[in-house]
């Protein structure tokens, strides 16, 4: 006659082996989703800009981003104008983040009164896992407005006359936490040059990098060198390449960047196009790029909500 230890014994044999099956099902489907999982990489740069170009970053959806930028005057300018800083061009920025891979932007500064605006696109984002893509790639198409007075009203003048076009890719990889490297195919297009021995067009090269030194500082450098492309005259007013280097603070919701930079202009057609300072002969201004984040909109947090609601 069986008894109760007996039979619980043997239905603990008869359970074991399924068990055991079961458990290695289950560890092979967590495998599974491990390895199903894409990382994608983030603060490829800490701010939107590198220097005075746009890096890939784009304000989060439903941000609001201010960016107040200076430059001061020549440091070769001398004591007599305290190396620069009794001379100041401003421009102020606001950029939105309309999705997580759409932004717009708009701007003012004083050189040349300048209007701006443009439109980002984030096209790939670098990742790793389930989803590899070795880069990320960023559009970017402006617009600038040039408003200040007309040099001859006399003359016919035409709106279209004061407007300028850029367009760019940018193409980033983040190397690891310390090191990130860009670059930025350009081409600018305006409509009024100042002679006949001018192209309206400009191609340029940008490279960018980043390299961080702490948790919250990084060093910056970018360079736009113009292309010398047959049958293009761009060398008539010697236009110098751009070339900037900042030192990057984070500060909490603050990202402050200290610069110089033989380029006056705070827009691509100006300092990729018209940059006539010359780091040889000391044509370095000293200046500043202050952001400022400020959440519009939690659009993230109410899609994510709205899907576990869902």
């Amino acid at each position: 006659m069986p008894t109760l230890r007996n039979i619980l014994f043997c239905l603990l044999m008869a359970y074991f082996p399924a068990l055991s099956v079961a458990q290695d099902d289950l560890m092979d489907m967590l495998n599974d989703m491990e390895e199903e999982t894409t990382n994608y990489a983030f603060a490829t740069f800490k701010s939107v800009r590198i220097v005075n170009a746009h890096s890939i970053e784009l304000p989060a959806a439903g941000v609001l981003q201010l960016i107040i930028s200076h430059r001061f005057g020549r440091i070769n300018d001398g004591a007599y104008q305290f190396f620069g800083l009794d001379q100041a061009n401003m421009r102020l920025g606001f950029e939105y983040g309309i999705t997580r891979w759409l932004n717009v932007g708009v701007g003012r500064s004083n050189v040349n009164k300048t209007y701006d605006s443009f439109v980002k696109v984030k096209f790939f984002r670098q990742s790793s896992g389930k989803r590899v893509m070795p880069f990320s790639v960023v559009g970017v198409s402006g617009i600038q407005a040039n408003t200040l007075y007309w040099a001859d009203p006399d003359r016919v003048n035409y709106f279209s006359s004061r407007l300028s076009y850029s367009h760019q890719l940018l193409i980033a990889r983040k190397f690891n936490e310390a090191l990130s490297f860009q670059v930025m195919p350009t081409m600018i297009h305006r409509n009024l040059v100042a002679t006949r021995a001018e192209d309206n067009d400009v191609f340029a090269v940008g490279a960018g990098g980043r390299v961080k030194i702490t948790p919250s500082m990084s060093i910056n450098c970018e360079y736009f060198y113009i292309l010398d492309i047959p049958g293009y005259r761009y060398t008539a007013n010697n236009f110098q390449n751009s070339l900037s280097l900042s030192f990057d603070i984070e500060t909490g919701g603050h990202v402050f960047q200290l610069m110089f930079t033989n380029s006056r202009g705070m827009t691509e057609n100006l300092f990729v196009a018209e940059t006539t300072g010359d780091w040889a002969n000391g044509d370095i201004y000293f200046g500043f790029n202050l952001a400022r984040v400020f959440t519009v909109s939690n659009k993230e947090k109410k899609q994510e909500k709205a899907k576990k609601d869902w």
